[in-house]
């Protein structure tokens, strides 16, 4: 009895894959599919001698290769839990749908810069860039931080009500935006209700992605959150179109015409691989912040976003205040951004299952570090030495912007697409969701202050922004340090060590 205990318990242990194995491990690269055919070949012969080897390590295996399936006499766990589709008609099927979910969704949020732009020169024209900063910054909040109870729902009960409930809630705020007046209106329709939407979508579309791979994780989130990157191209373009010609009413209506077809595909096609569990509690657990690792990755996640939504906010407003391009171009300065941002989440996600998730991540950070430091801050510097800069004084600042553009927005988007893989490698797959969830809670405080606190900044240097460059460069190089703290911890100074 003891021996088929001891059995069940390393079973388990095999299906939980919280960090990846060292390259030098023989079964890295093995495939996490084990095809029903090839497991009907399998000898009796091969199993017992599976099961010997199993027993006499005494159980000190944790860290399993994905591609071995649990023996066929264990019936305590679901065959849904044994292996990693890493591919197949289902699994793509869930990426698209999470894609065309993130375009709608993180859409809007890589579009805030648009609106606090013209709500400054509106609407809200006699509220300073503090106030208005904290209209988006509740949104923001709302959008990471409401995912600290979204995840253990999810876990429990799935994709399907939680994308039902965020697409309705999306689809009333855009519609009911166009008739706001009052910065009471924005903060109830565009933080409060856009804000819950888009925690809704966000966070089971990210974790659906989740079960259907291991080995290609970085890669099939990345390709899913490009969705958001296309939303900050797309939306920005079509706004700063049609203000002029139908104002703000039409426009925010139209924008919500197109999202009710993104969210009915997304919520047609986002599934969940394992099965629900209703027995298990949705309630949020700090506990697991005794994890060092995962407070040090919350930490940096943290850091990270606190610099991300600056120049999200901003740059479209400091384009317009530099005077070294057109008020046209200046709105299309967020979609330049998040053209950088879209190849940004594929391609670090892709390189990641290749060089090791941690490494493409400190890659990443590395140069929102420099990019914030040596282009944005020198453009910052220069727009506010005098009211009237010379003509080579405009043609600098406006290099270095589109630089700083299309190199932050390259590097900061592997944001969306890195840190949910970096949390998986921490954590069971059953319990990703929670993980996630309980990471960008603390990630959404945040969130919540960082762009107030970029909006004074504002205030206090009269007018300038360099001040606003300089915390973004900051609160990157803080999550560069934790970050890189994880990875010495588990595989020490080495830049040789995929992990």
């Amino acid at each position: 009895m003891s021996q088929a205990c001891s059995r069940d318990e390393q079973d388990g242990q095999k299906l939980t894959l919280p960090l990846p194995l060292p390259r030098s491990d023989p079964r890295v690269g093995e495939k996490s599919v084990v095809k029903g055919k090839e497991e009907k070949d399998i000898s009796s012969e091969e199993e017992e001698e599976e099961e010997d080897s199993e027993e006499s390590s005494g159980g000190d295996n944790i860290h399993p290769s994905p591609t071995k399936s649990s023996s066929s006499s264990n019936n305590n766990i679901s065959p849904h839990e044994e292996f990693y589709p890493e591919g197949g008609t289902r699994a793509w099927l869930v990426v698209l749908g999470s894609f065309s979910g993130m375009v709608a969704a993180l859409g809007i949020m890589n579009t805030i810069g648009v609106y606090e732009s013209y709500l400054a020169r509106h609407q809200l024209a006699s509220y300073s860039a503090a106030s208005i900063g904290w209209i988006l910054s509740i949104y923001v909040f709302l959008a990471f931080g409401a995912g600290l109870v979204i995840g253990p729902i999810f876990d429990v009960h799935g994709p399907r009500w939680l994308l039902f409930a965020g697409s309705i809630l999306i689809i009333l705020a855009t519609f009911l935006l166009g008739v706001c007046t009052a910065y009471w209106h924005f903060i109830l329709v565009f933080g409060i209700l856009a804000g819950l939407g888009t925690a809704l979508i966000f966070t089971p579309t990210i974790a659906a992605v989740g079960h259907f791979f291991y080995e290609k994780r970085g890669n099939a989130t990345g390709v899913a959150a490009m969705g958001g990157a296309i939303g900050g191209i797309v939306f920005p373009l079509m706004l700063q179109n049609l203000f002029p010609k139908v104002g703000w009413g039409w426009a925010t209506r139209i924008q919500g015409f197109v999202f009710v077809v993104l969210l009915v595909l997304a919520n047609l096609l986002v599934r969940s691989r394992l099965p629900p569990r209703p027995n298990q509690s949705i309630m949020p657990d700090f506990m697991i912040f005794r994890q060092l690792n995962f407070a040090l990755v919350t930490a940096g996640t943290f850091f990270m976003e606190w610099g991300l939504f600056v120049p999200i906010s901003y740059v479209t407003a400091y384009s317009l205040s530099s005077g070294a391009m057109s008020t046209t171009f200046a709105y299309q300065i967020i979609a330049i951004l998040n053209a950088g941002s879209a190849i940004g989440r594929w391609l670090p996600g892709l390189l990641a299952d290749k060089i090791g998730r941690f490494n493409a991540m400190l890659l990443a950070l590395s140069l929102c570090v420099l990019s914030s430091f040596c282009l944005w801050l020198p453009a910052t510097i220069l727009s506010s030495s005098s009211t009237s800069s010379p003509a080579t004084h405009t043609n600098t600042i406006f290099a270095l912007t589109i630089t700083f553009c299309i190199i932050f927005g390259f590097a900061s988007g592997s944001n969306i697409s890195l840190t949910p893989v970096c949390v998986s490698m921490l954590c069971k797959t059953e319990e990703y969701g929670r993980y996630y969830a309980t990471c960008y809670c603390v990630v959404a405080i945040g969130t919540l202050t960082g762009i107030p606190i970029a909006g004074a900044l504002i205030e206090v240097c009269d007018g300038a922004y360099w001040g606003t460059a300089l915390f973004t460069g900051c609160c990157y190089a803080l999550a560069m340090v934790c970050f890189t703290a994880v990875r010495v911890r588990m595989v020490g100074w080495r830049v040789d060590v995929r992990y």
